[in-house]
């Protein structure tokens, strides 16, 4: 089978034919349809990831396909299954071996390119906001990096909470996107981001996926007793927080990994997906992908994400006549 690799540390990887894995117990075999990229793909693919796998490996944290195999102890899938995976890693290939506690069924009306499209970024999205923040109805919601992966859902899982959602963009184009999926105000990353926002009153919950300076003016931009999510550091910088400022508003940051949040509650992980599956079924939810490619492109979706040239997901489609 064709699996796209990770020989040493921070190679850009190569697609190459390895032996076709066997599920063990507690596992599923996977023909994989389709497999989205994430920020954390590339992370992983340059050595940079908190759980970068040992090499070599195969990048891909969440793919969707057809179950070809079953271990042993499986009784809630059989071969033919149509299934979405969170598996962390092994994606990026035309077949994989998962935990089959980290899988979801797919309802019939969703396809595998747009299940694939969900797990990470909308369950992200769903647990920070709802579990983590507490976001309420009527508070005032600033999203950073809002025509990305993560942001792109955290503006319409917001605006499903009943909050009023600020975007924040790079360019026209990224704005649009988030004004479509619901950004009730929108402010270009070229803009004063703490003036803008304090102009429209300040924010309540803030979900930050770019750090450095975006985070420090999203932080001086929160009301007191707000709350403070940061989700990713796709500008480069981990930002350092004021505890004393944490202090004197009252404010709360709280840290988010879904990886981690599902590996310590998987039953939360799995409640989460299955909701989310049944979302997507009744058209509540609809993922933005901006680019299909297939799995021999792997370095040119990977470049995608790197140069910020996507806006929502890109999918990469191991088999492309197949992939709905």
């Amino acid at each position: 089978m064709l699996s796209f690799r990770i020989g040493k540390q921070g190679s850009c990887g190569n697609l190459m034919e390895i032996d076709t894995p066997a599920p063990g117990p507690g596992q599923i075999g996977l023909e994989i349809h389709a497999c989205a990229l994430n920020f954390a793909d590339l992370l992983m693919v340059e050595g940079r990831y908190q759980d970068t796998p040992p090499l070599p490996f195969t990048p891909g944290l969440e793919c969707a396909g057809r179950v070809t195999a079953v271990g042993d102890d499986i009784s809630e899938f059989q071969i033919g299954d149509r299934v979405a995976v969170f598996g962390g890693q092994g994606g990026l290939a035309e077949f994989g071996v998962f935990d089959a506690a980290r899988a979801v069924p797919l309802p019939a009306s969703v396809g595998y390119d747009v299940a694939a499209a969900s797990l990470i970024a909308y369950g992200t999205s769903l647990l920070a906001l709802e579990q983590q923040a507490r976001l309420q109805k009527g508070e005032t919601l600033l999203v950073t990096g809002a025509a990305g992966g993560v942001g792109l859902t955290a503006v319409e899982i917001g605006k499903h909470l009943g909050a009023t959602v600020i975007a924040q963009a790079r360019g026209e184009e990224k704005l649009a996107v988030a004004k479509a999926a619901g950004a009730d105000h929108l402010i270009d990353a070229s803009e004063d981001l703490r003036l803008r926002v304090k102009a429209l009153g300040g924010a309540d919950v803030v979900y930050d996926a770019v750090g450095g300076e975006t985070w420090k003016a999203a932080f001086r931009a929160t009301n007191p007793g707000g709350r403070l999510l940061p989700i990713g550091f796709a500008g480069g910088e981990v930002p350092q927080i004021p505890a004393n400022h944490l202090l004197v508003k009252n404010l709360t940051v709280i840290g988010f990994y879904l990886g981690g949040l599902v590996s310590l509650r998987p039953e939360l992980g799995r409640e989460t997906f299955d909701k989310l599956m049944r979302w997507l079924a009744e058209g509540r939810i609809t993922p933005h992908i901006s680019h299909r490619l297939p799995l021999s492109e792997t370095a040119q979706g990977l470049e995608l994400i790197r140069s910020r040239k996507a806006t929502g997901k890109v999918i990469m489609q191991p088999r492309p006549e197949t992939s709905g």
